[in-house]
């Protein structure tokens, strides 16, 4: 009986840059990176792999690229699930036909089947298609459980031979390992809670994240034989990946594969970028990735050179011509009430931004008077920042949020910003920086409204300083590019 073990990344489905077409040499490619980095197998067409978004013959297509490309070097586990028992056996018998090692058949949806007719749904795929069967429990996606007591009944059909479950429950997992002892293989599908799925006896993961991250979680898994405390810390350094992956699904894997340069063109709608990944997240998911080495941080941070006795801002390998510079940047974070919306402007104090700095301070508008950000009293942040309302303050509740929580919060990420390197250290004397700062005047928890606005200042900073978004990532994004408060009330 096939026994899985180990780390097998759920595939996501490359397409072309419009989103129109598969894209079977950047799919053969992702095949040969998951291989080389060390997995024990690969799952096209689940969940992550975009599967209710493609048509029944890309989902052949996509499996026999995979089964072509992985050549036996390891199994792959196809997703053939469906709502319909008759399309699934119709999935499994060609992942059969083409040399798939097993499948993986997410449990019946839409119609959300009582207990008999999920039982009879893999009773009649198992025996009409001989091929070793992978249980597939994700409720949240369904809106169908797989209960632990079918579980128990359905491993008494000979192949079946596997459970992938995506559930995040761990009592699950356990009760489930306790009804069928060592005769299923237990996969962990939730990012978030795979080494408490591996200490309650789970045989491996299938996991979105091991799209971009294979080699992380092959060091823990093998860790997790070794020395527990060092697998806990490897879980622990990935959590926040985890946490934005489990939320985003196929959007977020696609998003971190293509920002390390592993093309793999869009998400098919109805999921897009700013949807199910939001901003804030896509720049969250960057700064992990850049931590755990998977980019590189672009050094495009300003440098201040004396030539001739005058200063130049140049921004190397973002403007071929060296001169005076205005760097702008947008910073989205949070939801509701306290939502943080920022605009950055970072230049010389003796170029425009430096006059624009001055102009504000000196000519207040009413409503929107400016404040020098402090970290304390008589400690102004360096470079010297100037925040402005952006929503006119006509109250004093209004006037001790901007200039309470969200000052605190710009200092903070400011001086963050400079001891981090993003802004490098012998510059700050020389530069000068502009904060736009949304409040919305409903706004009330002021820890939130601080955390929000660190986040998204630190944002605009690095945008502002990396030029993005680039031209490609705007042309890109041209067609699918929604503004965030669109559907809001």
């Amino acid at each position: 009986m096939l026994r899985l073990e180990g780390v097998f990344p759920a595939l996501v489905t490359p397409f072309t840059d419009s989103g129109e077409e598969i894209d079977e040499a950047r799919l053969r490619r992702l095949v040969d990176y998951s291989i080389e980095s060390g997995v024990n197998g690969l799952v096209p067409c689940g969940t992550t792999g975009e599967c209710q978004n493609l048509t029944l013959e890309e989902r052949k297509r996509v499996v026999e690229y995979v089964v072509d490309q992985a050549n036996g070097k390891v199994p792959v586990i196809a997703g053939t699930g469906h709502s319909s028992t008759k399309v699934a056996v119709e999935l499994t018998r060609h992942a059969k036909d083409v040399g798939a090692d097993a499948a993986l058949v997410v449990t019946p949806y839409y119609h959300k089947p009582a207990d008999r007719g999920i039982y009879e749904h893999y009773r009649v795929l198992a025996e009409k298609v001989d091929l070793p069967i992978v249980l597939y429990n994700i409720p949240q996606a369904t809106g169908v459980n797989l209960s632990w007591q079918m579980v128990e009944d359905l491993v008494e059909i000979p192949n079946i031979i596997g459970l992938k479950d995506s559930s995040g429950e761990i009592k699950y997992i356990l009760t489930v390992i306790e009804k069928t002892g060592s005769r299923l293989s237990i996969l962990c599908g939730h990012d978030e809670v795979v080494l408490p799925a591996l200490a309650a006896g789970a045989s491996g993961m299938i996991l979105a994240s091991a799209n971009f991250i294979p080699d992380i979680w092959i060091r823990l898994y093998r860790k997790f034989k070794e020395d527990m405390a060092e697998a806990q810390k490897i879980q622990t350094s990935i959590q926040k990946i985890c946490r934005i992956i489990v939320k985003s699904g196929p959007v977020g894997a696609k998003a971190a594969l293509n920002m390390m340069n592993i093309k793999v063109g869009p998400v098919r709608l109805p999921l897009s970028v700013g949807g199910e990944l939001s901003y804030e997240d896509s720049e969250e998911l960057r700064i992990e990735l850049e931590r755990v080495g998977k980019i590189e941080r672009k050094v495009l941070a300003p440098e201040i050179a004396v030539r001739g006795g005058a200063p130049e801002f140049a921004v190397k390998a973002l403007m071929p011509v060296e001169g005076p510079k205005i760097m702008v940047g947008e910073g989205l974070a949070g939801e509701g009430p306290e939502v943080a919306h920022v605009e950055v402007i970072i230049g010389l104090k003796d170029g425009p931004v430096g006059e624009a700095f001055i102009k504000a301070k000196a000519t207040p508008s009413a409503g929107h008077e400016p404040l020098i950000a402090i970290l304390e009293p008589n400690l102004a942040v360096k470079p010297t920042t100037l925040i402005i309302p952006t929503v006119t303050i006509k109250s004093m509740r209004q006037a001790s949020m901007v200039y309470g929580p969200a000052q605190a919060a710009v200092a903070k990420a400011v001086v963050d910003s400079v001891a981090d390197g993003l802004i490098p250290e012998k510059s700050v004397d020389r530069l000068a920086i502009m904060v736009n700062v949304f409040i919305h005047p409903s706004a009330v928890d002021r820890r939130r409204v601080y955390i929000n606005n660190y986040k998204a200042v630190r944002h605009a900073i690095r945008r502002a300083l990396e030029g993005r978004p680039t031209i490609d990532e705007l042309l890109e994004n041209r067609e699918r590019a929604k503004h965030p408060f669109k559907y809001s009330p």
